[in-house]
């Protein structure tokens, strides 16, 4: 168990406050993760803390991709590209189990762009900065047996490549949990409500404490403002002038058997020409995403529009027509806000997605980018913050992200795959949760990958401080059971409110709130209920 989420550990929390920090980290989604991370194992005496949960904000309603960009090639991006290719391979050779390779097949139908030419060029750029090659295209019924439900009007073949995939939530909580490792601390429920200045120069937060109420003081050499799509209100308290523009990208979940893929398939929404995709993932099938205008105040939790929700049906029907697919299929949506640099595109979908880093009085902000490359872009904000930190200058050497681990000997009794996605999600702490397990509890909740006994483990020893916390991000039951899990209530109560220490009535307060954010903003658009 993390000692910093150990039983007990948020009695510290004054004590942790009151110190002195090299690097204040502000927002607990990858980017501040990777930060953290990146801190810790150099030295720097360096905490973190987040207004909401861990992996609250767009890490945890991503597309669960971890990709070279190859649309980017389209717009002239390849360094982009280059970089996120290099950081995909080296994610899938560290953490096999939490970054996996995926197939993505596209249908080549006639009078349909981009032709096979232009996608095969892609193709071939994109095989050569990952330094590989394959075979990419298959004749119409080569293709079909690889992709047997796309539709069949005008197929001529198909172009298939490989990319990568994982449980962003999971990522954030894997790479917090090597940071603490290090010495890192992670703090959730601890928003920032204004910056501590000497001269002019920030030099630390206020931080609330959101669950006792009690405000703090956190001084440091450097505050480092990591808050993605959030990062211009803190960075507006240094005097600096609006720099983002919220993106929403909204996606479906269907149940694996409703839409049953072994490749992702990719294709050009007809409407106005979007990579659309659907593809497997944790034993459900996700459809996204939309590149939408996010207009509503970030303070509330983002979810999927009507006009959204028929866009991606319409996508399922232009992909699948024959599978009939309906909305009453669909068992959960979410919609996550994407901090990207505004630089004025009339398309959305055009804006920039580099990351940026800038210093305001005293302040590194790093925003933008993927989550693809989250340690590039952790070390490039390092970099910046170098000078803030006196007597400290690196180094920024690229180390791998993950500690080796083995699991206890009881762990033969599983599958290899199950073991490897274990070590993959949990790392050195999948020896204890199997330790922890009970009878039974090292089997797969119906309709998903999840193991009972990670969700026991997630409640004793991973922070959890409200329900959605467990059933939203440490774990996905949220998303890949009807209703949210509500089905499974009893069960879930059994092996997760002892672990929790929550008397009756706290249980019955979370299990009502989380329902009601759960059809507030992840079920079904009203107007479809």
């Amino acid at each position: 168990m993390s000692a910093a989420w150990r039983p007990g550990w948020r009695a510290q929390l004054p004590e942790l406050f009151a110190q002195h920090w090299d690097v204040v980290v502000v927002g607990g989604g990858i980017t501040g993760a990777g930060i953290l991370l990146e801190a810790s194992r150099r030295g720097l005496k360096a905490l973190l803390v987040e207004q909401r949960d861990f992996a609250w904000g767009t890490s945890s309603r991503s597309s669960k991709l971890v990709h070279g960009g190859l649309r980017y090639l389209k717009e002239g991006r390849i360094g982009l590209t280059r970089e996120s290719v290099h950081e995909r391979e080296r994610l899938l050779a560290e953490a096999p189990g939490l970054v996996q390779r995926q197939g993505f097949a596209f249908g080549n139908y006639a009078g349909r762009k981009p032709g096979r030419r232009l996608f095969l060029l892609g193709l071939a750029v994109y095989d050569l900065l990952a330094g590989s090659r394959s075979k990419h295209y298959h004749p119409a019924d080569d293709f079909l047996m690889l992709a047997p439900n796309v539709g069949r009007a005008g197929l001529r073949g198909g172009m298939c490549y490989t990319d990568a995939k994982t449980d962003d939530a999971r990522l954030v909580l894997r790479v917090l949990q090597e940071a603490q490792a290090s010495g890192g601390v992670a703090v959730n429920y601890a928003p920032v409500q204004g910056l501590l200045r000497e001269n002019g120069r920030v030099v630390g937060v206020r931080v609330l404490d959101d669950l006792s109420g009690a405000t703090h003081h956190v001084s440091a050499q450097v505050v480092i403002n990591a808050t993605g799509a959030w990062a211009d209100g803190l960075r507006g308290q240094a005097g600096s002038s609006h720099t983002l523009r919220p993106l929403r990208g909204s996606h479906l979940v269907l149940p694996a058997w409703r839409l049953p893929l072994a490749q992702a398939i990719s294709l050009m929404h007809p409407r106005d020409g979007r990579p659309v995709f659907a593809f497997p993932w944790e034993g459900v099938t996700l459809v996204g995403t939309t590149d939408v205008d996010h207009a509503a105040p970030l303070a509330q939790e983002a979810a999927i529009t009507r006009a959204e929700f028929d866009y991606l049906m319409e996508a399922l029907h232009t992909a699948f027509p024959q599978e009939g697919i309906v909305p009453s299929d669909v068992l959960a949506t979410y919609a996550g806000v994407r901090p990207v640099i505004d630089s004025g595109q009339a398309d959305p979908s055009k804006e920039p997605r580099e990351h940026a880093v800038w210093v305001d009085d005293g302040m590194v902000t790093v925003t933008g980018g993927k989550l693809t490359t989250f340690r590039v872009i952790a070390l490039d904000a390092l970099r910046r913050a170098a000078p803030l930190i006196p007597g400290w200058r690196g180094p920024f050497d690229a180390r791998p992200v993950f500690r080796p681990a083995a699991l206890v000997p009881e762990a033969r009794q599983l599958p290899a795959a199950w073991r490897e996605r274990l070590l993959g999600r949990h790392g050195t702490q999948a020896a204890g949760l199997i330790a922890a397990a009970q009878p039974g509890e090292l089997a797969r909740i119906p309709g998903t990958e999840t193991l009972w006994a990670e969700l026991r483990w997630a409640a004793r020893a991973e922070a959890v401080e409200r329900l959605e916390d467990l059933l939203l991000r440490r774990t996905r039951l949220g998303l890949q059971l009807r209703g949210g899990g509500a089905g499974l209530a009893e069960r879930l109560r059994a092996v997760c409110q002892p672990e929790l220490g929550w008397p009756d009535r706290r249980w019955e307060a979370e299990w009502a709130a989380y329902l009601a954010l759960w059809n507030a903003h992840y079920s079904l658009p009203a107007d479809y209920a």
